[in-house]
């Protein structure tokens, strides 16, 4: 499976900017086994799925393709990390209860890793794939938001990215899909954590490897403005794409 590794570079700023999950998520998914002995969670970054699924599973085997990401990882004592490719987990045939990947399915060669996962499900098992999309602060600031993504860096997204903006909807899935109810990231994060989550996304990396210029610099001063006290501490609401399905 080629590897499109569009984060190593800026993993440092990856763990320090990027929102965590639901701990509520993670309790539906575990309420959808009916063992809970080992997880696996594909493409795990710095951990961020990893860690809360340890608590709800004894063991979480937590891989990633970027040897950056996992130095950078959150070390738990159920969680074992590991550098694998998503076709090549290293799992042993039928004995996994969850696979999960978040904010990664659509990066994947979809018939390698889903021959992989198969593998490694047992009979029932549960794959559950999510990302998030979009961000809510107030009526001020999202529109500034929405001209960088869109205007600025529109056309420095990977194309794998329309899986995301199509809410996942058109991405292959060739599980029984299982009826999910709706959930959203919250957090509660100051203007410093909102400009690190831009520097973040791969399209900012792109961007400036192009034209060697910040593109977040174009909208820096309006969106200060708008901010107000860059101390001051705003909610910050994703909208959660989830796809879950069982081992047929």
């Amino acid at each position: 499976m080629e590897f499109k590794d569009y984060f190593s570079k800026q993993s440092d700023i990856y763990i320090k900017s990027r929102p965590g999950y639901p701990n509520k998520l993670f309790q539906y998914l575990a309420s959808l086994t009916t063992e809970h002995n080992l997880a696996w969670d594909c493409a795990t970054g710095n951990g961020q799925a990893a860690i809360p699924l340890a608590k709800y599973f004894k063991k979480v085997m937590a891989t990633d393709a970027s040897a950056q990401q996992i130095n950078n990882a959150i070390l738990h004592e159920n969680v074992k990390y590991a550098v694998a490719l998503a076709d090549k987990s290293g799992l042993d045939t039928g004995t996994v209860d969850l696979v999960t990947i978040a904010s990664a399915l659509h990066w994947m060669d979809f018939d390698a890793f889903y021959t992989e996962v198969n593998r490694v499900l047992k009979p029932d098992g549960v794959f559950a794939a999510w990302a998030y999309y979009k961000s809510y602060i107030n009526s001020a600031i999202d529109p500034i938001v929405k001209y960088l993504v869109k205007d600025i860096l529109g056309e420095y997204w990977p194309p794998e990215r329309q899986y995301i903006t199509n809410y996942y909807n058109t991405i292959p899935f060739p599980f029984k899909q299982v009826e999910a109810p709706t959930f959203k990231i919250s957090l509660v994060a100051n203007l410093d954590f909102l400009f690190g989550y831009f520097y973040s996304w791969s399209s900012t990396q792109q961007y400036i490897k192009l034209n060697g210029k910040d593109p977040v610099e174009l909208i820096k001063q309006q969106l200060e403005d708008a901010w107000g006290d860059p101390s001051e501490t705003k909610e910050i609401i994703w909208d959660v794409i989830l796809k879950i399905g069982r081992k047929e």
